[in-house]
Order: C-alpha cells, then structure tokens, then sequence
C-alpha cells in the first residue's frame, strides 16, 4: 500500500496552517502607532518653522526643531554670501576686541526664553588684524551653523534678535548687524515665524 500522496498533502496542510498562524501574529503585532492621536502624528510628521533673511553679506536661515511641551531649539544658519568671508566667535565680547568685530548672537525676547547656552558647530581660530593687538576669535569661512535650546512661558509673540559681521583676509569686513529682529508667534501648535 502506497502512502506517498496521503503524507505530502498532510505537509502541505501543515505548510500552510503554519504560514497562515504566521501572518495572523504579525497583523496582531504592535499596533500603538495606529492608536496616537491623529494630530501627534501630523505635528511629529511636520516640517520645522524656517524663515531667511539676508543683510549685509550675510543670509541668515532661522528654524525650530524639536518642539514638545513648550521647549525645543532655535538653529540659526549664517551663510557668507561671497567665499573668503568667515563671522566671528559667539564668544566675542558684544563690542568685539578693541572695537573690532562683533560676536555671531542669537538672543529672544517676549513669550520665548533661552533654555541653554548658544553654541556653534564650527572650530574658533584665531587671527591677527591689522592694528588690534588681541588675536580674533573666528570660525573657519563659510557658513557657521548655531543652535540655542528654548523654551516658552505661555503663548504669544517672540522675537530673536541676531548679530554678527563678517570679513575677508582680501575684502575687508561688511557693515555689522546688531539685533536684527525676526518675529515669531507661539500657539497650541507650537512656533510660527510672522511671514509679514
């Protein structure tokens, strides 16, 4: 008595018993992304703030990421528009070294507060200028990426004000910015830059 076909279908009925227990555990499998909220999943899901501005030789990339129970950070981007040109440390005193140069600042005011220290993402070097008996505290030339945690007392307006100059070794220095402003408001969904 041949029993060949019997058993290849008893393991084929197995096989697929198997696969089928197989896919029902994986649909069952974790399922918490489908329970959030339907509004935490767009605002994890959206792009950050960003505004530009440009002055004085310098274009200037605002954005706030990471914002969750009123904090998040402040990144401010300062793009030389012409090669050679560098800015100068955010540790330069805010009239710079014998009154030459001015710091790269990010500061807030209104609703907005600094949670932290601003820092850069670049190396400080320092250079000699001509007539200044200190050395320079700058960042290499190009652009320099800063950040700044923060957070909010409430909601309403804020403003961040920025600083710097930029120079070049061959061009001299541009004219420096002090606290230029740049407005944002503060809601229940979080910071959005006046566009005005």
């Amino acid at each position: 008595m041949n029993l060949s076909p019997r058993i290849t279908r008893t393991r084929t009925t197995r096989t697929v018993v198997a696969l089928l227990s197989l896919a029902a555990l994986t649909a069952c499998g974790d399922r918490s992304a489908d329970k959030a909220p339907a509004g935490a999943v767009a605002k994890a899901n959206a792009p950050a703030p960003t505004t530009t501005f440009t002055e004085n030789g310098v274009i200037v990339t605002l954005s706030v990421a990471d914002w969750q129970a009123s904090k998040g950070t402040l990144t401010a981007v300062f793009t030389p528009e012409k090669k050679g040109f560098h800015l100068y440390s955010t540790e330069l005193p805010p009239t710079g070294v014998e009154g030459v140069g001015r710091p790269t600042a990010v500061n807030v005011t209104g609703v907005l507060k600094t949670d932290g220290k601003l820092t850069a993402a670049a190396d400080v070097r320092s250079i000699s200028v001509p007539g200044v008996d200190a050395p320079m505290p700058v960042y290499p030339d190009g652009p320099v990426t800063t950040t700044l945690p923060v957070r909010a007392d409430g909601k309403g307006d804020a403003t961040v004000l920025l600083g710097y100059a930029s120079c070049s070794a061959k061009e001299g220095c541009t004219i420096p910015v002090a606290d230029h402003p740049v407005h944002l408001r503060l809601t229940d969904d979080g910071p959005t830059f006046d566009t005005h």
